[in-house]
């Protein structure tokens, strides 16, 4: 649920990033969270107003002034406050501080309090200006810079119902905006909405020709209806099951219901069946039915019994099999326990008032007499049946290692991504520009429509099963754009195109495939000793590279990250009342800033502005 289900773009020409990126976090979001389903909106590319407080080193060093000093007393004075009640009258009233200011120029007038017991004026150390943060996240649309969101649904809810929703939401804001361009950069309901309406039609396909198959066999129309109707009878209580159960109409359970879509007619067809044989000897409609149910009620609770036994199993299952299983399994045994019922109560009832007595003798089709002859030669020639069916059985079992193996089979949406990762150290700007080479060499490949790529941000399509960890600006996320699945060959070969055509980029590690559902195999290697440790990653993942037919191979083995080591000199930071806590705290406010919950805001009439 946490996983971003749509992605979007936005672009105007009449506003600037600045104000686009304020129109996203506060018109878009706001309209968006209030649409039922939806758990987040998240911004990614722009840029954040903020008012920037530059401090001079060489004025606070001669005014002996440390920046956290600064920053401190800042934060203490830019600050509403509850300040209690009072009474006045016949009544009380609260009280509240107000001492906070509302522009940078006024934000550069402020008297700070030192520790030493001097006063300082901010803009005498400082240059104050409103401006935008320093811009950690980027987002493109074809290599062009936009300003992009991402739309995550709520623990529970349907994807479907959400992304028709924030559709019909945007539908709307772009009806109030008309400069507002919008693109929809990823979409994640539409792969599962599309394999909803591929289990519909097997559901429906799987009806038509078991109902086929019986008319065929039966070669009664009236007989062939009171066996289709079972179908109908046995998913509806399905489907009142599932809902108690909580569960939805989604891939597994329709593929459960496909599944046993030629079992849910199994009891009714051997209750009619007998109900005609019935008929043949000349019994009313009525008569047969009776006493054709009553004839092969055991062995139809049996069979049912047996199946559920078969099914209902893998609801129990462990491990994240289970959780596919768990749907599967009680969708197929909610579905034949109430084919069972319609059987064995509606079947026999709606036989012996819509059948028609059976007059005379009829022939066998030509089919059954050759079909007959068959079965009197294998009885016949019992050792030769036993032996063909010996040789068949355990031919098909040395078939098996023939076949491949894997968890789950390769999807075939009309979307991928391409992940790259740029060695620690590398900037926004070294980022941006690798991410537009692979764009470059990627859009060269056969049947890429569109390229949307987020830079230190975005998590659309992303592993689910990855660890969580903050974004970095060394690493880049291109979603690729496919043409519909009719257009084109199966989305692997074009993966593979895609790996082919990055592994000119140096010093980049590359990763194609959506959610990481590539992963084949994963090679775990362990010991004491870190620094052998690390060597022997490198020397597999050096070797696996040589391999034929292997792609996207990676080590989760930490990068070496360049870093600035501060040493302090203890014996003068002691005569200087310095301690290393003050050392570190100066560097982080000098070069980074405060934390952005320590930091005080300028409060407007709709948004607050961090300082």
């Amino acid at each position: 649920a946490a996983q971003p289900v749509l992605a979007f773009t936005i672009k105007s020409n009449k506003l600037d990033t600045e104000a686009l990126s304020w129109f996203v976090d506060n018109d878009i979001t706001r309209k968006l969270l209030a649409v039922r389903g939806v758990g987040a909106v998240t911004r990614v590319g722009g840029v954040t107003r903020e008012v920037q407080v530059a401090l001079d080193p060489l004025k606070l060093q001669a005014l002996g002034a440390p920046a956290a000093d600064i920053s401190r007393q800042l934060r203490l004075v830019q600050l509403d406050s509850a300040g209690g009640r009072a009474d006045l009258g016949v009544g009380e009233q609260p009280v509240r501080t107000l001492a906070t200011v509302q522009t940078a120029q006024e934000l550069g007038q402020l008297q700070l309090a030192l520790s030493d017991g001097r006063r300082i004026r901010l803009d005498q150390v400082a240059t104050v200006s409103d401006t935008t943060a320093e811009q950690r996240s980027a987002a493109l649309l074809n290599g062009q810079p936009v300003v992009g969101f991402e739309v995550s649904r709520s623990r529970g809810e349907s994807e479907v119902a959400v992304g028709a929703a924030v559709q019909q939401a945007l539908a709307e804001m772009k009806l109030q905006h008309p400069d507002m361009e919008l693109t929809e950069s990823f979409n994640f309901v539409a792969p599962v909405e599309e394999e909803y309406t591929g289990s519909m039609h097997l559901l429906y396909e799987g009806a038509i020709l078991a109902v086929a198959v019986v008319w065929l066999f039966l070669r009664d129309w009236r007989a062939t209806f009171v066996s289709a109707v079972a179908l109908p009878l046995s998913v509806i209580p399905a489907f009142i099951g599932m809902y108690l159960l909580g569960f939805s109409v989604n891939v597994i359970t329709l593929l459960a219901l496909s599944l046993v879509v030629g079992i849910l007619v199994d009891d009714a067809i051997v209750e009619v069946e007998n109900i005609v044989r019935h008929l043949r000897m000349g019994k009313t409609p009525y008569q047969a039915a009776m006493e054709a149910a009553d004839e092969i009620g055991l062995a139809v609770v049996a069979t049912t019994f047996t199946l559920v036994a078969v099914f209902l199993p893998t609801a129990f299952m462990s491990g994240i099999a289970g959780k596919f299983f768990k749907q599967f399994g009680w969708t197929a045994s909610l579905a034949v326990v109430a084919s069972l019922i319609v059987a064995r109560v509606l079947t026999p009832m709606m036989a012996a008032y819509i059948l028609k007595p059976i007059v005379g003798a009829e022939k066998d089709a030509g089919w059954m007499r050759v079909y007959m002859r068959w079965a009197a030669w294998c009885l016949k020639h019992r050792v030769l049946t036993m032996v063909g069916a010996t040789v068949f059985f355990f031919g098909s079992i040395a078939l098996i290692p023939l076949l491949p193996t894997g968890f789950i089979p390769p999807d075939d949406n009309s979307q991928t991504q391409a992940y790259l990762e740029l060695p620690p150290g590398s900037t926004l700007a070294q980022t941006k520009a690798a991410a537009e080479q692979a764009r470059t060499l990627i859009a060269q490949v056969a049947h890429v429509k569109s390229i949307y790529t987020t830079i230190g941000g975005g998590s659309a399509g992303g592993d689910p099963f990855a660890p969580a960890g903050a974004a970095e600006a060394r690493k880049a996320t291109l979603t690729i754009q496919l043409s519909p699945r009719g257009d084109r060959p199966r989305k692997q070969g074009i993966e593979n195109a895609i790996r082919t055509a990055l592994e000119p980029l140096p010093g980049v590690r590359s990763k194609v495939g959506l959610g990481g559902s590539g992963e084949k195999y994963i090679l775990v290697l362990t010991g004491e000793d870190p620094v052998a440790l690390q060597a022997a990653a490198q020397a597999v993942e050096k070797d696996l590279r040589t391999i034929p037919g292997l792609g996207s191979v990676a080590s989760s083995a930490s990068l070496i990250r360049p870093e600035i080591a501060v040493r302090p000199d203890f014996a003068r930071a002691a005569d200087l009342g310095v301690t290393s806590s003050a050392i570190g705290e100066t560097l982080r406010i000098a070069t980074l800033g405060d934390y952005d919950i320590a930091l005080p805001k300028l409060n407007l009439s709709q948004r607050q502005v961090p300082i």
